[in-house]
């Protein structure tokens, strides 16, 4: 498992260089590592939950919209690797089913899918969460806040993926909604405490706003 594990981390190292919207090898590595510290304790298959937190963003719709569907590169790279069918076939239902889709987003049915997906959504709260949506905010040319907008409520999927909305707007569609989406419990705990950071620095921001 060592050797396709290191084979799998300088590939996501190797695809996400020079990528600066927070979807990066750097996002993608804590992931795994959480995901893999969650796995231990939900006494989870650690192979595929590493596999799969791993490849979670080769293929997403933000980054790589022609193979968002099809799962394409991270089946290539499991095939290639030789990682058996029924493996791949978990890995893939994995990182079909954890993203963030407005209203209408997905649990995992499997316990390693639930890890996986605790484990994105923490990396998107807290201190480091606010790092990366400031950072995502400003490679799609977002504004940072506008006092006349209002964040957008049951958003489809559709809708979700369309943006449109500030990156102070996105804490109250998106990031402030996972505390409580959480799967696992050692993933709710650490949500509540990384939840508080994010409260306090928009609550300070909308503070400091108009420069008074």
């Amino acid at each position: 498992m060592d050797e396709l594990i290191e084979k799998t981390k300088q590939f996501v190292k190797d695809y996400f260089a020079g990528e600066a919207s927070g979807h990066d090898a750097a996002h993608t590595i804590r992931v795994y590592r959480m995901a893999r510290r969650l796995a231990r304790e939900e006494h989870a298959d650690e192979r595929i939950t590493s596999l799969a937190a791993l490849l979670h963003d080769v293929d997403d719709a933000k980054l790589s919209p022609e193979t968002a569907a099809s799962k394409a590169r991270a089946r290539a790279f499991m095939e290639e690797n030789g990682v058996s069918e029924p493996d791949i076939n978990a890995v893939i239902d994995i990182i079909s089913h954890i993203s963030f889709a407005g209203s209408g987003s997905d649990v995992p049915s499997s316990t390693e899918g639930k890890c996986v997906q605790d484990a994105d959504r923490l990396d998107a709260i807290g201190a480091i969460g606010i790092a990366r949506a400031f950072a995502y905010g400003g490679s799609r040319g977002r504004p940072i806040h506008d006092p006349e907008s209002r964040p957008r409520e049951k958003m489809t999927e559709e809708e979700y993926r369309k943006g449109g909305s500030t990156t102070v707007d996105h804490f109250y569609e998106k990031l402030f909604k996972l505390k409580g989406l959480m799967n696992t419990p050692s993933a709710r705990l650490e949500a509540e405490r990384r939840d508080r950071i994010m409260h306090d620095f928009i609550d300070e921001l909308l503070e400091e706003w108009e420069g008074e």
